[in-house]
């Protein structure tokens, strides 16, 4: 990939091609800090990555900065910010990734559409305040929230870039001399005590963020930093323009003594009864209901064999299994023969955005150029700039008769730290009748029955959301972008093969290692040899991305139209390389699981790629079955069991999908605002969320039946790339957490746990 250009201030004549082990799909926008860049996770998640200057990069101080501001994104990851996803503060170019949240800022929005109508700053104001509380909760005070820092998102106001932010018990203070923030929107006492601003300054910042969206203007103005500050400190505020039931609160929260200022819970109560024709319902998300469309589709697909053409086009580097995101691609569409079945229901179009006036089209430039920035990267006016059947794949379900001593009913849970310090979560799988983990370079062995550490094995740096394998009765780690591949002995941990072969992206299927090597040729790599079976090229896809499941001899690659309207679907065979079949089937799709002959995908629509459906395709019988989803959802990962394909949505939206009956059976907002990929048998649904807990949702009724307690580790600047995706074994699930370690506990009575 050609290193992206950019013009912008501040920014390198040549950009890094990868942060961590994220590829840069396009730069978002720069600064003075650093550039944000798009980007995604191996799973297919949108990211916004934050590369810092070069120049900051051998700065000491700045490194210091950038590490609270890493710590302090991290407390308040939540439902009204951009949750982080991964960072390394010690990288040669520190970086951090957070979700990617469509949506303007209320900046650009307040420019391209001019003031906000009441409803809309009531909604706003509540928002904000709801942000404040999370955020001020966890210890954090923002001290630079301003237009540029909130984004529109469909689902309520975010706030973003905590560069200049402060947890109340951080070591680091704010120098002598130094101007720390944006000076329409900083309290009086951000000039004259900055060492001393609290929780109360936010508040300030709040009611100018309130008059510049009812306004178009601060409540302070002028052409001068200094004239603004003196104002800030010395004069009232200019609240004309702003509506009159407001007014008074704003108002309150200019007040120039921090004392005099409301919280955020009071300003929460009163906003309640600004009016009377205050809807509290406008801050609740749109109701789900039970039922959803579906359809049943002739695919147009080519029958078994067929080495087909390019019609769609060749993709990107796309997602892992999981994420609904699919790069677009060139290419004209090639239309699909599609019959149309009758529908159980009509689903909803999904949410409507409160933030867009009647008449205005949601356009996808406003939303990639203006909110896509999930982090800022430039301060304001005076603010300084630092700122095969081996083994089953993680997460599936086991046999209990694979597991020693799983019939026994005294099975008491465990936790072990196998590796000490390193970063990471372990990713865990089964095989070869032990726990195989990864984390921080290391491949290593646990004893299911009590987690001793049977052994471990130096690699080079593993995929971060990628657990290791067994194909051919040896353990595979799955390392990231090297340049050797080899394999273990499962009893001893020791190299039974090594081969040095370039390589961009790995996957397993069928006995074989498939890798991405240049110029789109594909090596198929025999698993118990290390023999290279095949090399080339797969059915004109320039650069294909594969999705494997546990069991299953293929190997899906899918590209997208140019339009997001259909997607063609490729099966590859792992042993030889050869097309077994494709078609091309409605939707932008992405494959999520196999059984009984049939793939399993997700399909999304719209720029923000929402999940709408959930489709099966037969390829015996070139048939689809689609199942619409009542409301889109936001960065899904999923997991089949039997007929019932299982959704977990950004926000911790749980939902279960019968594709024999074709309707949602079950849907459950469990608060995790990020969680894993679920793993579910016949009883249960698992997953873990971000402080470590491991989750149990009954598969029948959809409630939530026990947890375990949160593992966050010491370090909260150390964060999760991915979520560890639990690991059923018979009646046993294994889970692990932020912290390093790895626990079990008794899956037949969650409520225990």
């Amino acid at each position: 990939m050609t290193p992206q250009r950019n013009t912008g201030a501040g920014a390198e004549a040549e950009l890094p091609e990868y942060a961590g082990h994220y590829r840069l799909e396009s730069c978002l926008g720069s600064g003075g800090m650093g550039v944000v860049h798009l980007a995604r996770s191996t799973s297919g998640l949108k990211l916004a990555v934050k590369v810092v200057h070069a120049q900051f990069a051998r700065d000491p101080e700045f490194r210091g900065r950038f590490r609270q501001e890493v710590a302090a994104a991290r407390r308040v990851s939540g439902a009204f910010t951009a949750p982080v996803v991964d960072a390394d503060p010690e990288a040669e170019r520190p970086w951090m990734a957070t979700l990617f949240i469509p949506g303007p800022t209320l900046s650009d929005h307040v420019k391209r559409n001019g003031p906000m109508a009441p409803a809309q700053l009531r909604r706003l104001m509540a928002g904000l305040a709801e942000a404040l509380r999370d955020i001020h909760r966890v210890g954090v005070v923002h001290r630079d929230l301003k237009p540029g820092n909130v984004l529109l998102a469909e689902d309520g106001p975010k706030v973003i870039d905590f560069g200049i932010s402060r947890p109340k018990d951080s070591e680091l203070r704010t120098e002598t001399g130094k101007l720390i923030g944006t000076p329409p929107f900083m309290a009086p006492e951000q000039f004259r005590r900055p060492r001393e601003v609290g929780p109360a300054a936010d508040i300030f910042a709040l009611g100018s963020v309130l008059v510049h969206a009812a306004t178009g203007r601060g409540p302070f103005d002028s052409d001068s930093p200094y004239i603004v500050a003196y104002q800030v400190v010395h004069d009232e505020p200019d609240l004309a323009g702003v509506p009159e039931n407001l007014a008074p609160l704003v108002l309150r929260c200019l007040a120039k003594e921090p004392e005099d200022r409301p919280t955020p819970d009071e300003l929460m109560r009163e906003l309640r009864s600004v009016s009377a024709s205050y809807d509290t319902q406008s801050f609740i998300p749109e109701q789900r209901t039970h039922g959803a469309a579906a359809e049943a589709e002739t695919g147009a697909g080519a029958g078994a064999g067929v080495a087909g053409g390019a019609a769609g086009g060749a993709p990107r580097s796309g997602p892992r299994a999981g994420t609904p995101q699919v790069a677009r691609v060139a290419g004209a569409p090639e239309a699909p023969d599609v019959a149309e079945a009758s529908a159980t229901s009509a689903a909803p179009a999904g949410r409507r955005s409160g933030w867009w006036p009647a008449g205005r089209p949601r356009g996808r430039r406003l939303a990639l150029a203006a909110g896509a920035l999930g982090l800022v990267v430039g301060g304001g006016l005076a603010s300084v700039d630092l700122l095969e059947r081996d083994n089953p794949v993680a997460g599936s379900s086991a046999p209990e008769s694979t597991l020693p001593h799983a019939a026994s009913a005294a099975f008491t849970g465990w936790t072990a730290k196998p590796v000490s310090g390193g970063e990471g979560v372990p990713q865990c799988s089964y095989g070869a009748g032990k726990l195989l983990c990864a984390r921080a370079g290391l491949v290593y062995a646990l004893d299911p029955e009590d987690g001793t550490l049977l052994w471990r094995h130096a690699v080079p740096k593993t995929v971060s959301d990628v657990p290791p394998v067994v194909g051919g009765g040896l353990v595979l780690p799955m390392t990231d972008h090297g340049g050797r591949v080899e394999a273990l002995d499962p009893a001893s941990g020791k190299p039974r093969w090594q081969r040095n072969l370039p390589y961009s992206g790995v996957q397993y299927a069928g006995g074989v290692l498939l890798l991405n090597g240049a110029d789109g040729l594909v090596h198929g790599v025999d698993a118990a040899s290390g023999d290279i079976r095949w090399s080339r090229t797969v059915a004109g896809l320039a650069a294909p991305h594969f999705f494997a499941f546990a069991g299953d001899p293929s190997a899906y690659a899918v590209s997208t139209s140019a339009d997001g309207s259909s997607s063609r679907v490729v099966a590859v065979d792992a042993k030889t390389g050869g097309v077994r079949w494709e078609a091309r089937l409605s939707g932008t799709l992405t494959p999520v699981g196999s059984r009984g002959g049939s793939l399993v995908l997700l399909s999304a629509e719209g720029a923000y790629g929402q999940v709408n459906a959930v489709v099966r395709y037969t390829p015996a019988s070139r048939r689809s079955v689609r199942v619409a989803l009542p409301v889109r959802l936001d960065a899904v990962q999923a997991t089949v069991q039997g007929d019932v394909v299982h959704l977990l949505a950004a926000g911790g939206s749980l939902e279960a999908v019968d594709l024999t009956a074709r309707k949602v059976l079950w849907q459950l907002e469990t608060s995790v605002s990020r969680g894993s990929a679920p793993v579910a048998d016949a009883r249960h649904v698992y997953f873990t969320a971000g402080d470590g807990r491991l989750l149990a949702v009954a598969a029948r009724t959809g409630r939530i039946i026990g947890q375990t307690r949160p593992r966050m580790g010491a370090h909260g600047d150390r964060v999760a790339a991915a979520l560890p995706q639990p690991v059923i074994v018979g009646s046993h699930v294994y889970a692990a957490a932020p912290d390093g370690s790895v626990f079990a506990v008794d899956g037949r009575d969650p409520s225990a746990w």
